[in-house]
């Protein structure tokens, strides 16, 4: 017989939350989610990789960044209305002062090649590591309902239809969302 795993751990307080969330949202330039894993997940055990999917398949269904949501849900779970304030505020604040910051630099320097340059390469560094989240987080997949086989084909179809052709994201939800829905109920289903 397996040992249970340990319960996750929880945040000290509201600024607990808010230093964590601004140090996340600080180290996630260009994507932060592999670092919300990261940190939420393996730093402070404060979820489970299956509570951490969980949480961020609902932020992904609500209006506005899938972060910020998770980090609102997750400030309401542990503090309420002043948790969920205290993680996105940690969220927003600093990265907000430096995103205005920064463009107001590229408004001056943008036609610079150099610039460019930097800002492809950020691109590729972000793709990068949402991949080595998706890799990390695969295992949670056996125990989806649906089962890797057809995760993966969702996800297959998903990059199809958006990056192939070139569907609006409305629609892909809409469509393949609600497939995966109806087939997850079916298997779920006693």
């Amino acid at each position: 017989m397996t040992p249970e795993p340990a319960a996750p751990e929880r945040p000290r307080s509201a600024t607990d939350l808010f230093v964590t969330f601004t140090r996340l949202a600080l180290m996630g330039f260009g994507g932060v989610l592999p670092i919300a894993q990261f940190e939420l997940v393996e730093r402070k055990r404060w979820m489970t990789k299956e509570q951490f999917v969980e949480m961020l398949s609902l932020a992904q269904v609500l209006p506005g960044p899938n972060v910020v949501n998770l980090a609102l849900m997750f400030g309401d779970r542990h503090f309420g209305l002043r948790g969920a304030f205290a993680a996105m505020a940690g969220m927003l604040t600093v990265p907000l002062l430096i995103v205005l910051a920064l463009a107001a630099l590229y408004g001056r320097y943008a036609e610079l090649p150099l610039v460019a340059g930097a800002l492809r390469g950020m691109g590729a560094v972000a793709a990068g590591l949402v991949i080595a989240t998706a890799l990390k987080l695969w295992s949670t997949l056996r125990r989806n309902p649906l089962g890797p086989a057809w995760c993966l084909a969702l996800a297959a179809l998903t990059g199809v239809a958006v990056v192939g052709l070139r569907w609006p994201l409305a629609a892909v939800i809409a469509s393949l969302g609600t497939l995966a829905c109806v087939l997850a109920w079916r298997r779920i289903e006693p």
